[in-house]
């Protein structure tokens, strides 16, 4: 899992870099999957239900799994790469959001609350917690910001399949024993927040997959592969792996 956390983290940071005005997500789409089966990798979303791309390319009001095409990203636009990978078999997956070309202040700081969600649940991704300590650290650190968490995606397990138990939410009551099982060693969370800047709703266009905010509100999702060892946490889809 490490080596498709690897390919995972350098693909996104390539795909970050060319997330610039004039760029069309489905060219996004091709260098994600070229670049991971350069590195000996397979796309981990490709044919996963039925899904087409190796890319799930989200601009603005899409919250996740928007299909890459012509669309041209255009100064002011945010962008979710939401990217998977797999390697002999086990799988990684994670995603940022960023800005193109210069964007408002609303939409820098809708990015920046939900990249803070994400570090505070990984934070209480620790043996001896429990799954609900991930989710509460992200609902509370969102909606003290005044924006809200998407309730109909969750996180979830990840290893020899890409969803695997546990669901994670992103919301819920801290660590009391009804509220999720007791986090140890050996277990591998896909944690990751989809935060909108409006209200929490969110609807299913015809293509069956892309969601998007009810109020077209701004929406923005980070998201890590993460797992936990008998020496800490580790984050399996970021280029230094600091927990």
């Amino acid at each position: 899992m490490r080596k498709s956390g690897r390919i995972v983290a350098e693909a996104l940071d390539r795909l970050t870099r060319l997330a610039e005005p004039g760029m069309t997500t489905l060219e996004l789409d091709r260098v994600a999957e070229e670049y991971i089966l350069k590195r000996g990798g397979k796309p981990a979303f490709k044919g996963y239900r039925d899904y087409p791309y190796t890319l799930c390319a989200s601009v603005n009001e899409q919250v996740v799994h928007a299909f890459p095409s012509g669309r041209t990203l255009r100064e002011g636009d945010i962008i979710s790469l939401d990217l998977g990978a797999v390697v002999d078999g086990y799988y990684a997956d994670a995603a940022v959001t960023v800005p193109v070309g210069q964007v408002s202040e609303e939409a820098r700081r809708l990015i920046a609350v939900t990249q803070e969600s994400l570090q505070r649940a990984i934070e209480a991704a620790r043996s001896g917690n429990r799954l609900s300590d991930i989710s509460y650290a992200v609902q509370s650190a969102v909606e003290s910001q005044g924006y809200s968490v998407v309730r109909l995606f969750v996180g979830h397990g990840i290893g020899r399949s890409l969803h695997e138990e546990p669901q994670i939410p992103n919301f819920g009551p801290p660590g009391r024993p009804p509220f999720g099982p007791t986090l140890k060693p050996g277990l591998v969370l896909a944690i990751e927040p989809m935060v909108n800047a409006g209200g929490p709703e969110v609807t299913i266009l015809e293509d069956r997959w892309t969601a998007v905010t009810c109020d077209r509100s701004l929406s923005a999702h980070f998201e890590h592969s993460v797992a936990l060892t008998p020496e800490g946490t580790e984050i399996l889809t970021s280029l230094d792996g600091a927990g």
